[in-house]
């Protein structure tokens, strides 16, 4: 850890996962990740106000965050520190995401993804699959020793909605949402066949994914989503193990007990 102030788990702490289009919080009481709500990144005033609110009620001692959207993440912070003298940490600036990881080049990997595998393992306490089903998708494989072996990086439904509305003349703008089931697999007009299709094509990406890291790990592993359209794709889907909300937020719960213990560990 890069920071003077002490992780401490027995105190509470404000998590924040700051992402592309929302962010997310929720107060830390140990592992623990107490009502977390996701807030849009639009309104930066409704963010800062929801934080304050929360680290005053709970009495956080610190804001742990981690951004996907650095420019977003450096106006939250100053506005919160205008605001409370509460530290704010960010992963990968004051602290690292405590998970080995087999990468050639771990220079670029974002510690989002880190967090989200470090918390499947947590979760798991095996080798796993971990979904993030955001604005980008990505699939990781966590080995049974928790060594984060890498992953796939493709677009989020929004942004393959986005991408069929910008670069054709008369596909409609969309926002995902679930199809209605009682129209059956066959798209019965325009946006029906746009919503099936990139709602097939993340399913179908999950599942062959899924496929090449177990035969290329020699077992199955178990496989947990989590992100802002992860009940929208999984729900019910018996494929899908564990569909925990908010993991990242976990992971910074997580992460918070390894450093804290390594501290200690430094210090005995």
């Amino acid at each position: 850890m890069r920071h003077d102030e002490p992780l401490s788990p027995a105190e509470p702490a404000l998590a924040m996962a700051i992402g592309n289009t929302r962010t997310s919080m929720a107060v830390l009481r140990g592992t623990e990740v107490d009502d977390a709500v996701a807030v849009p990144n639009a309104d930066l005033d409704a963010i800062v106000r929801e934080a304050s609110a929360r680290i005053a009620d709970s009495g956080a001692t610190c804001v742990l965050a981690s951004s996907v959207n650095h420019p977003h993440a450096e106006a939250i912070e100053t506005r919160l520190l205008a605001e409370r003298s509460t530290p704010f940490l960010r992963c990968g600036r004051d602290f690292d995401a405590p998970i080995v990881n087999a990468l050639d080049d771990d220079s670029t990997v974002g510690q989002d993804r880190l967090l989200v595998a470090l918390a499947g393992f947590d979760t798991a306490q095996q080798a796993c699959v971990v979904i993030d089903a955001g604005s980008a998708i990505t699939i990781d494989f966590v080995d049974g020793q928790g060594v984060f072996q890498g992953g796939i990086i493709a677009p989020g439904l929004a942004v393959m909605l986005a991408s069929l509305h910008e670069h054709t003349a008369s596909l409609p703008k969309l926002s995902p949402i679930a199809p209605d089931p009682e129209r059956g697999p066959f798209g019965k007009d325009t946006a029906h066949a746009m919503l099936l299709g990139v709602r097939y094509a993340a399913i179908g990406l999950v599942r062959h994914a899924v496929e090449r890291y177990a035969e290329a790990y020699e077992a199955y592993p178990q496989v947990i989503a989590t992100g802002g359209d992860a009940e929208l794709l999984f729900t019910n889907d018996p494929f899908v193990d564990h569909l925990v909300p908010h993991l990242q937020l976990k992971g910074l719960a997580v992460a918070r007990q390894r450093l804290a213990r390594l501290e200690d560990d430094d210090h005995g």
